[in-house]
């Protein structure tokens, strides 16, 4: 018969972490509802070569 010993490190595996929210999406990751990291220019529009733009809601 096996027995199953919980260690320390699986304490921390378990402890739920709240991600962190970005405010608000530029228009492109708004738009094809991406991801969008919130930066001046996103990670997902410097890829692209696009020009990264928020519009206040």
């Amino acid at each position: 018969s096996q027995h199953n010993d919980r260690s320390d490190s699986e304490d921390d595996y378990n402890t739920p972490r709240t991600p962190r929210r970005t405010p608000m999406a530029c228009q492109f990751c708004r738009g094809r509802k991406l991801k969008c990291d919130g930066r001046q220019t996103c990670a997902n529009c410097q890829r692209r070569g696009i020009p990264c733009t928020y519009v206040p809601v």
